[in-house]
C-alpha cells in the first residue's frame, strides 16, 4: 500500500487553490494527489486538469466533517494529509513527516509544526508562539506515546494545525471524524485519537502554512459565535466551569489573529 496521500478539500472558488496544489506537486517525496469537493464548479475543475489530478465530488449539502471524511476515503493509502485549499505546505513536508512516522510506526496521527500567512506574508505571533509551547511535550516520543500527556496538551486549547495533520488510516477503525461539533470537531478529534493506543508524531519543524483572510471559514464560525460555544465545550471535558471561563477570557484573544 502506498504510505501516504494528500487529499486537497476545495470549496467554491478559492483564489489560492493553485499555489496550494503546487505546493504539493513540488513534494522533495511524491505522494499521490487527488481533489475533492461537495462545490464542483469550473475553477476547481481546470486546475484539476491543468495538474492532471482526480476530482471526487461529494453529492449532498456541503458540511466540514462529511466533506473531510469523504475526502479521507478517496486515496489508497496508510497516512491520508488533508489539505485546506487555502494553505501552503513546506517542499520537505511529506520527506520529514514519513520520516518521523517510520520512527513511530504505531502512532495514530501524525503532525508538523506551523506559521499562519497573514496579509500574505509568513508570521510567528503570538499566538502562535503560545500553542508552540502547548505542544513542547510532543517532541518527546516517551511523552507523545502517553495517553495523559497527549491528553493534557490539548486541555489548554487547540494547539495543534489540521492542515499539517497526518492520519493513520491503518490503525483507525471506521471515519476519522465523528465529532458533534461543527467548528471544534479537529480538537475533539485529536482529543479521541490522544486517548487511543499508539501515539502522537510531532515534528517540531514549521512545514506547514495556513492562511489567514476575511473568506476563512473561521471568520464565519467567529463572527456567529460557534467558535466560542464550542471551545466552551471542549474545555469542559477537561475543567470544571469556573475554570473554563478564565481560560476562555484568554482563549478568546487568540481569535484576534483572525480579526486583525
Amino acid at each position: 500500500m502506498i504510505k501516504h496521500a494528500f487529499v486537497v478539500c476545495a470549496y467554491k472558488e478559492s483564489e489560492y487553490l493553485e499555489e496550494c496544489v503546487k505546493s504539493l506537486i513540488e513534494q522533495t517525496v511524491r505522494s499521490p494527489i487527488a481533489i475533492a469537493t461537495s462545490t464542483p464548479n469550473d475553477h476547481i475543475s481546470s486546475i484539476a486538469d491543468k495538474y492532471s489530478l482526480p476530482v471526487y465530488v461529494r453529492n449532498g449539502q456541503s458540511d466540514i466533517q462529511d466533506d473531510w471524511n469523504f475526502a479521507a476515503q478517496q486515496l489508497e493509502s496508510e497516512w491520508i494529509t488533508i489539505a485546506h485549499q487555502d494553505d501552503v505546505y513546506d517542499k520537505r513536508y511529506v520527506e520529514v513527516l514519513t520520516a518521523k512516522i517510520d520512527k513511530m510506526p504505531s502512532a495514530v496521527m501524525a503532525m508538523t509544526d506551523y506559521r499562519p500567512i497573514i496579509h500574505g506574508k509568513i508570521s510567528d505571533d503570538r499566538n502562535c508562539r503560545i500553542k508552540r509551547f502547548l505542544r513542547w511535550p510532543l517532541k518527546f516520543r516517551l511523552l507523545a506515546q502517553s495517553r495523559f500527556v497527549r491528553v493534557r496538551t490539548l486541555s489548554h486549547g487547540n494547539c495543534m494545525c489540521c492542515p499539517s495533520v497526518s492520519y493513520h488510516r491503518s490503525v483507525i477503525d471506521g471515519p476519522i471524524f465523528t465529532s458533534d461539533l461543527k467548528f471544534s470537531l479537529d480538537w475533539d478529534t485529536f482529543l479521541k485519537f490522544a486517548k487511543m493506543e499508539g501515539g502522537f508524531a510531532y515534528v517540531a519543524k514549521p512545514l506547514t502554512y495556513y492562511r489567514i483572510h476575511n473568506e476563512a471559514t473561521t471568520m464565519d464560525f467567529i463572527r456567529n459565535n460557534t467558535r466560542v460555544i464550542e471551545d466552551g465545550i471542549m474545555f469542559r471535558k477537561f475543567w470544571p466551569d469556573f475554570i473554563v471561563k478564565i481560560l476562555l477570557v484568554f482563549y478568546r484573544k487568540s481569535y484576534d489573529t483572525y480579526l486583525e
